[in-house]
């Protein structure tokens, strides 16, 4: 669990738009992709290997950066839709192109980025700005030739999915068949084939007749890596409901539910807010899936419904807290959570721009820190631990001068090797494990 950090990126203006709001790798790990508030994408590409460093892989680098959305306005009902990337996901390569999609409260986009390097010469009804000519003028047939070029890096939207969702969208997955994916907001879900934009099918439908009866929303949903028909939700009531798209056309009726029974000892207060969840993943060989709410991450076999075969906790330091985190509302931010490759080895962030990662095999655990301070390049990542109450060592932080505005939300790591992305606020840092 060791990580050596490689290089920050900075985003040196410190306006609320540059805050990272998404962060994914593609899946090859070559890619990776940041959405934020601002409605932009970058995306950082890994340099190739070197001779002299053969083994050595290179850095990620800036390789794109476009406006994915813009602020817009909807007059019907007198609301302003941000242009925050709320999800990032990657297509599967198919051609030298890279395919994306990338939604903000309501639209979502497919983005296809691709490299050009030749640039057509010798129009004949064109001159060389790409002006159209006076016919008058053409005298002579020219045969149009490409000549070679500095590389650029293109985006361009290939499909927009728009004007389907009421509420704020949350989530997008991808599905396994890569002809259809689905994006939930807080009471539908809607399945859409990528070729047609004009409609959608809605798979699940939460919302009651009488708003007022609404008691749960669905905050994530992702499809299974390998059953095309299978996809998980999870409420704000803490719960997850698997679904089978061939039992019914409208997954209202679940296929399997999972609950953890609380503890009538532990209720307070604060026992509904904090057991909302989050995010919810679905490991890669797709037999468990991993939630994540305020305090904890728990990983559920698809096998047992009735409890979490393992619980974390993240922050538990946290409980003595609630009220003030209520009262700051920090008590309502959305932390994500991701498995390693080989699923033995979880990752979520947490405040004081804190991560913590979970060994399943080991059950070790281990707190680091992203911040520009504590953090060289290529230097050794120190554990960090958090004291309550008592005498403090030197190097313990008390939990009365955690900073909570300071918030790792989003991470996202490697698809193969242990190379994590971690977003603090405007800052993305990039770690991999200690090399020699």
């Amino acid at each position: 669990l060791k990580c050596t950090e490689k290089y920050v990126y900075y985003l040196s203006f410190q306006s609320k738009s540059d805050i990272i709001s998404t962060v994914e790798f593609n899946h090859t790990g070559e890619l990776l992709a940041t959405g934020d508030k601002g409605g932009r994408v970058v995306i950082f590409q890994r340099e190739q290997e070197s001779k002299n460093q053969v083994h050595r892989r290179g850095e990620y680098n800036v390789y794109s950066t476009f406006q994915s959305h813009e602020p817009e306005f909807d007059y019907l009902k007198s609301l302003e839709i941000e242009e925050k990337i709320n999800k990032i996901r990657w297509l599967p390569q198919q051609n030298a192109a890279y395919f994306l999609l990338s939604t903000n409260d309501k639209t979502v986009k497919l983005w296809k980025v691709s490299e050009r390097d030749k640039r057509p010469e010798g129009y004949n009804l064109k001159d060389e700005e790409g002006r159209l000519r006076d016919p008058a003028t053409i005298t002579t047939l020219r045969v149009p030739v490409l000549r070679p070029m500095d590389l650029m890096v293109e985006a361009t939207p290939r499909r927009v999915f728009a004007n389907a969702h009421t509420y704020h969208i949350n989530s997008i997955s991808v599905n396994s068949d890569y002809e259809t994916y689905m994006s939930a907001d807080d009471l539908r879900i809607n399945l859409w084939n990528f070729e047609i934009t004009n409609q959608s099918f809605n798979i699940v439908d939460i919302k009651p007749a009488n708003m007022e009866e609404l008691t749960e929303v669905i905050t994530a949903a992702e499809f299974h890596p390998h059953h095309c028909n299978t996809f998980v939700y999870s409420s704000s009531k803490g719960t997850i409901r698997l679904c089978d798209m061939r039992a019914s056309a409208l997954c209202d009726r679940h296929t399997k539910f999972f609950e953890e029974p609380e503890d009538p000892s532990n209720r307070s207060f604060f026992s509904e807010i904090i057991s909302s969840i989050s995010d919810v993943k679905f490991s890669h060989s797709g037999r468990y899936i991993m939630t994540r709410d305020y305090l904890t991450v728990k990983v559920w076999d698809l096998n047992m419904e009735n409890r979490p075969i393992e619980t974390y906790q993240v922050h538990d330091y946290l409980r003595s807290k609630l009220c003030s985190l209520y009262e700051n509302d920090c008590i309502f931010d959305k932390f994500e959570c991701v498995w390693n490759g080989s699923d033995s080895v979880i990752m979520t962030g947490s405040y004081n721009n804190f991560f913590r990662m979970f060994d399943r095999n080991t059950k070790r655990d281990v707190t680091l820190e992203a911040s520009r301070e504590n953090s060289k390049p290529r230097a050794i990542l120190k554990p960090r631990k958090v004291c309550v109450g008592g005498k403090r060592r030197k190097d313990e932080i008390s939990v009365d001068s955690l900073d909570f505005s300071k918030k790792i939300l989003h991470t996202a790591w490697h698809p193969s090797e242990n190379i994590i992305a971690v977003a603090a606020t405007n800052n993305l840092y990039i770690f991999q494990d200690k090399v020699n």
